[in-house]
């Protein structure tokens, strides 16, 4: 089968990989040909565990090829993913330019039957506008030729993707036709044929339950964080509620880790366009617009617990492992970082920081306050001289930092460990003033 993935960010060039890995001929399409030129030379535009290899193997055996051409994709496919992005607005509602876009290109080249794949996250209704668009373009030429819009939502996780789309906990497709069921089902044969669950329905649940899932698990986070926030006070331990909570099997324990708060593409954009969506049809989401405002605030409460344990920040050095939202990846989209750093260097601090795959994002992200930073080469460079030392985000190897050639460095010894990995450590409580997020 051929298929065409129009968009080669997370989301388009993981699938469009995968899908080839799977025996089908996938053109992935991009209009930066800076981004497509190094794809043809084997570089990757994202960090990405393993995707670097699926992508070379099937470009080697000419299974994957690439394109910013996207009239030559269109016309030589069958199938057609549509997985550009839809950022947030002002308002939190999702912006669907660039979806929109693509589907109007689709209806100005396509010439036979094309199944039309939403595989970005799409506000419900988008598959209908995604129709009209592609029909108001047809008509344009007029032209009348078939096709099927199909909403087939991703659920990776950004370090784990490759193995969340080869190995999913379900596929969600909404369609109109039998025709495009069954080509979707050809789409999915491996993942069909291995008994992986499969979810049919309508265009319009399909949108909503990728919504729906995400904001539940942000929900879950927000409400651990806050338990965090209570344990402290009350002189309880929310790793162990965690884990009491978690064995509970209506509840599971994942997504019950108190942190500093989530980030992402993912759960900031979704919630709030989620909040926006049901507030357009006159329904108020109380408890996921909590989970946002909760969110918010349990970064700004890691700010005011570094204040509280050291005073005044002036003259004070900072180390900070660890920038971007998770482990795993460079994206820093909505990461705690973008707030907590700022905020303490406004109230005096000077940063060092090092993170495995960040720098990049963050010289950008962080440009305004490139004076108060410096980027380090590793974490002991990091530390070395500062007052304290905060883990922002849980990278393998942070996990076995040698502390007391850490505490030996540095000037003071406060450790902010706001991921929580050094919880059960009694060295890091007998070395460091140690100070976890609800523990």
């Amino acid at each position: 089968m051929k298929i065409g993935v129009i968009g080669s960010g997370y989301v388009g060039l993981v699938a469009g990989a995968c899908l080839a890995d799977f025996g089908h001929e996938v053109i992935c399409m991009d209009i930066d040909e800076k981004k497509i030129a190094g794809l043809k030379n084997g570089v990757m535009p994202i960090y990405e565990p393993g995707l670097d290899d699926v992508v070379n193997r099937n470009s080697l055996y000419k299974r994957l090829s690439f394109s910013s051409d996207i009239e030559f994709t269109v016309k030589n496919t069958g199938v057609l993913f549509i997985a550009v992005g839809t950022p947030p607005k002002d308002d939190g509602s999702a912006d669907l330019q660039y979806v929109l876009a693509v589907a109007g290109e689709i209806g100005k080249h396509m010439d036979s039957y094309k199944v039309i794949v939403d595989k970005s996250t799409v506000p419900v209704g988008t598959g209908q506008l995604v129709k009209k668009t592609v029909e108001k373009e047809l008509a344009k030429r007029n032209f009348k030729v078939d096709f099927d819009v199909v909403s087939n939502p991703e659920f990776l996780r950004e370090g784990k993707s490759i193995h969340d789309f080869t190995h999913p906990d379900r596929i969600v497709i909404g369609c109109e036709s039998d025709k495009a069921q069954e080509i979707m089902k050809k789409v999915y044969r491996v993942l069909y044929i291995n008994n992986t669950p499969f979810v049919f329905t309508n265009i319009e649940t399909a949108e909503l339950i990728k919504y729906a899932s995400n904001a539940f698990l942000a929900v879950k986070i927000s409400f651990i964080n806050e338990m965090a926030l209570l344990a402290e006070k009350v002189g309880g331990n929310v790793q162990e509620v965690a884990k009491a909570m978690g064995m509970d099997g209506r509840i599971s324990p994942k997504f019950l880790h108190a942190g500093c708060g989530y980030g992402g593409s993912c759960f900031p954009k979704d919630t709030k366009a989620i909040v926006d969506i049901a507030k357009s049809s006159g329904v108020e989401l109380n408890v996921i617009r909590a989970a946002i405002e909760a969110n918010e605030k349990q970064k700004m409460e890691m700010v005011k617990k570094v204040i509280f344990a050291m005073g005044d920040l002036k003259e004070k050095t900072i180390a900070v492992l660890g920038l971007t939202f998770k482990p795993e990846t460079d994206d820093m989209r909505e990461a705690p970082s973008l707030v907590i750093v700022p905020e303490l260097i406004k109230k005096g601090a000077k940063i060092k920081a090092f993170c495995p795959q960040g720098f990049k994002e963050a010289k950008w992200r962080l440009k305004n306050y490139s004076k108060d930073i410096a980027y380090c080469s590793d974490s002991y460079e990091t530390v070395k001289d500062s007052h304290a030392l905060i883990i922002l985000t849980e990278w393998n190897q942070f996990r076995g930092l040698d502390l007391e050639k850490i505490k030996t460095s540095m000037k003071d010894n406060y450790f902010f460990d706001l991921r929580n990995i050094y919880a059960k450590d009694d060295t890091a409580r007998k070395l460091f003033k140690y100070s976890g997020v609800g523990v």
